[in-house]
């Protein structure tokens, strides 16, 4: 039984230049965690991420959340998680702050998470495990599939697991082998020209097979410079994904994005405002064949159903820790195995509960094991970081989601 909750606000400085963007130039890498404490000892940690301020409001709307769940048994939980997901969504008060994004959302990301976590604990086993050991019954049962019935009914979501479970005992090979990562603080906004080149050279003699680069100056010349740049030092073979945080309006975007071609970009990533769908349809189809990447700032399923439907992107990033938690993030890689779109995750958790969903998508899914973002800048603050060795993921061994962090 949960008998305790800790809800707890940890915000993390990051060192000079680190993580900036176009937007964000002096980011607080900020956690609102959740700890679910259960009668035996065992604790489930989960949690949402954001950049600093207002850390504490989804605190204060995890802890509503995380009230509910006191007295209940995990295994009763989880056998049905995605009734009680619908219902903690709709709570008829909290769902006028949404519905299904921003604070609210945010904070039952972080619930959700630490319901996994303590999940995968009380098995004694690592969350990828526990995820490919469940049915295909098993893992509808904790899905929200509301207002998606139009693309992925229940018994749609149900074949596909079914349909896509061939060839899963082959797909096991990559627990030995590692999932690919790919190097993302190369080139933060506010690196000089020398630190992304010093910094590219570093990535290419770890390993690594991709990187990405900031974009978004007011100045695209700068932009231009600094992506051939990185061409130059990692050559043709390697994968380089340009990333604007949403900085250009789609006439910007449009003309931008022809300029990259040159560089023969991987993808260009968040383009504009994230809720603009035809924006991202209208620049999909202008600059193709290059392709758009989109989802860090996707806050739900629905959203992302639209993007699908409309052939807005060639890469999908949900984020565990920016939707409404694992459960959303399984039900939106359905969605895109359904659109025969990859899964590429933003990674807010530093890729520690991500490196075991991606797991679960290639295995029990079929997803293609493209790669997973390498964020380095928090692993001191966890019980158990991210392995990664030669440019790729270890398979992680502990029990739970690996988000347990140091105090």
């Amino acid at each position: 039984m949960i008998k305790k909750i800790q809800i707890n606000d940890l915000r993390f400085p990051l060192g000079k230049g680190a993580g900036s963007d176009a937007i964000h130039s002096d980011p607080i890498y900020s956690y609102a965690v959740t700890n679910l404490i259960d009668d035996s000892g065992l604790t489930g940690t989960g949690f949402a991420f954001t950049l600093g301020e207002g850390n504490d409001l989804v605190c204060k709307a995890a802890q509503f959340y995380a009230e509910q769940l006191k007295g209940k048994d995990i295994e009763e939980l989880m056998s049905d998680f995605g009734a009680l997901f619908n219902q903690l969504s709709n709570e008829q008060q909290f769902r006028w702050l949404g519905p299904h994004k921003g604070v609210v959302h945010l904070a039952l990301a972080s619930v959700t998470n630490a319901c996994y976590d303590l999940w995968a604990k009380k098995r004694g086993v690592p969350l990828w495990k526990l995820l490919i050991d469940l049915s295909a019954e098993e893992i509808v049962n904790t899905l929200d599939l509301s207002y998606l019935e139009d693309v992925l009914s229940p018994e749609q979501a149900l074949k596909l697991l079914k349909d896509n479970s061939a060839g899963k005992e082959n797909r096991c090979e990559i627990l030995n082998s590692g999932y690919p990562g790919y190097d993302t603080s190369i080139g933060w906004f506010n690196y000089s020209d020398e630190k992304v080149r010093e910094n590219c050279i570093r990535a290419v003699a770890e390993g690594f097979t991709a990187m990405k680069l900031k974009v978004g100056s007011k100045d695209s010349e700068r932009d231009i410079r600094r992506s051939h740049i990185v061409r130059e030092v990692a050559g043709p073979d390697i994968k380089v994904m340009l990333d604007a945080n949403q900085q250009w309006t789609l006439p910007q975007a449009l003309k931008i994005c022809k300029e990259f071609q040159s560089m023969h970009p991987y993808w260009i990533e968040e383009p504009t405002h994230p809720d603009d769908v035809m924006a991202h349809k209208t620049l999909a189809e202008a600059i193709a064949p290059t392709k758009l990447a989109l989802g860090e700032h996707v806050p739900n399923r629905i959203i992302f159903k639209n993007y699908l439907q409309t052939g807005s992107a060639g890469f999908m990033q949900p984020d565990a820790v920016r939707l409404g938690g694992v459960s959303e993030f399984i039900t939106v890689s359905l969605l895109c195995r359904k659109y025969g779109i990859p899964v590429v995750p933003h990674v807010g958790d530093m890729g520690q509960l991500h490196q075991h969903l991606v797991l679960f998508n290639h295995i029990s899914m079929g997803h293609e094991a493209l790669f997973l973002e390498h964020i380095p800048h928090l692993q001191k603050h966890f019980v158990h970081p991210a392995i990664i060795e030669g440019g790729v993921y270890r398979t992680p061994m502990e029990a739970g989601s690996s988000c347990d962090l140091i105090h």
